[in-house]
């Protein structure tokens, strides 16, 4: 009995991982075209080169592998039961003394494994991926004259802020630069030099403009001031993102030790406290669902089943009762960055659903037991029965004899 439950447990476990691998990749593959398509305009109208076009959109993914792989352990689940269950691979399991335990125990080793990623995932790296992301970001701002502007083009990285050369030179100096800056209303200033030079100073850049013009207005009624200059040098850190480069980090950009214990002076710490706080306990979080979502799989579909039964229902409200279940996670996070008595909630919710599960599964187990009862002493009735009536039957022409 222990090898076939051995044997059974490793043929549902391959068949569960290697669904969960499978679904894995096609979701993720899915998620990473989004994100190209967000990010092609760095290589279409920034002129960025590929290389770095695909290493941002990849830093990108681990945000969402919290998210992915328990869903892909929960379709993985429902396939593998409804599969197992359509080929009659269940009922035989069953009739061979296989309980609901033994089916779940090969899926809850696969949700372990789950959850450990997801758990690396969210303590090492995201925090890590999100921090070479934001570096790649600057980058790209820092280098926007060198590699956004092309001879010919309007480049515009910014709304109200546009650039452009007539040529490049040899040496790499741009020739006939127009650069518009009216992103501030109060202050709309446009230059207009012969050449210009990137010069850099450790992690500072500045353009250096000779021989130009520069046309300012402080208004929309008031007139346009032209100044003068042989050379001008302007500081290329004004045309970055002051979200992007700011020196708080987000809380999803932040290891566990600046979660716990952030600095004295960090401003996001002092002033959103919630936030940080419903981070921390969301990374905590987070791996229990692939056990929630196993739990709610084998409760509903880990019942054996005739071919004829309806499984569409048990299959849709599993699903359903799966992603409710996350989404009121997702809620209680956001509750809790309000409320820090509401910490216990996140947990409560998967915690909450695997007892429910195990509770139906165990029920279902039940059931199916007394059913078997049932079948048996209505068997036996029967015999009895029949048995009864060919009694009856003997006897019934011997009763109609005449007496002598």
């Amino acid at each position: 009995m222990n090898l076939t439950g051995t044997i059974l447990s490793r043929y549902i476990f391959r068949q569960t991982l290697g669904a969960v691998l499978l679904i894995l990749l096609s979701l993720t593959g899915v998620v990473w075209i989004a994100l190209a398509l967000r990010q092609l305009n760095l290589v279409t109208s920034q002129g960025q080169e590929t290389w770095l076009f695909i290493k941002m959109t990849f830093l990108a993914l681990p945000n969402l592998m919290a998210l992915i792989a328990p869903v892909a352990l929960l379709v993985a689940s429902i396939h593998v039961l409804n599969k197992l269950n359509g080929d009659s691979e269940l009922i035989v399991m069953t009739a061979g003394g296989a309980t609901i335990w033994t089916i779940a125990r090969p899926l809850m080793l696969v949700a372990a494994l789950v959850s450990v990623a997801v758990g690396i995932s969210n303590h090492f790296v995201l925090p890590w991926s999100l921090r070479t992301l934001r570096e790649y970001v600057i980058q790209v701002r820092t280098d926007l004259i060198t590699q956004v502007i092309q001879p010919g083009r309007f480049s515009s990285p910014e709304n109200n802020l546009t650039f452009h050369i007539r040529d490049r030179g040899r040496q790499g100096e741009l020739l006939g630069l127009v650069m518009h800056d009216g992103r501030d209303q109060k202050q709309v200033s446009t230059f207009l030099a012969e050449t210009g030079w990137i010069v850099k100073q450790g992690e500072d850049a500045y353009l250096i403009m000779e021989k130009g013009h520069i046309l300012r207005r402080g208004g929309p009624k008031e007139p346009v001031r032209i100044v003068e200059f042989a050379r001008y040098a302007v500081d290329l850190a004004r045309f970055e993102n002051s979200k992007e480069k700011g020196p708080e980090l987000k809380p999803r950009e932040r290891y566990f030790s600046e979660l716990v214990k952030p600095r004295d002076d960090d401003q996001l710490a002092r002033t959103q406290p919630g936030l940080l706080r419903a981070e921390l306990h969301e990374r905590f979080s987070s791996p229990l669902y692939p056990f929630a979502f196993v739990m709610l799989t084998v409760a509903f579909i880990g019942q054996a089943q005739t071919t004829r039964q309806n499984r569409v229902q048990a299959i849709v409200l599993a699903f359903l009762l799966a992603a409710g279940c996350r989404l009121g996670g997702l809620a209680g996070t956001n509750f809790v960055a309000l409320k820090p008595s509401a910490t216990g909630l996140v947990y409560a919710i998967p915690i909450g659903a695997m007892v429910v599960g195990a509770l139906v599964a165990q029920r279902g187990m039940q059931r199916r037991r007394q059913s078997r009862l049932g079948r048996a002493v209505a068997a036996g009735v029967d015999t009895i029965a029949s048995r009864i009536g060919t009694m009856a039957g003997r006897l019934l022409p011997w009763l109609r004899r005449p007496a002598a």
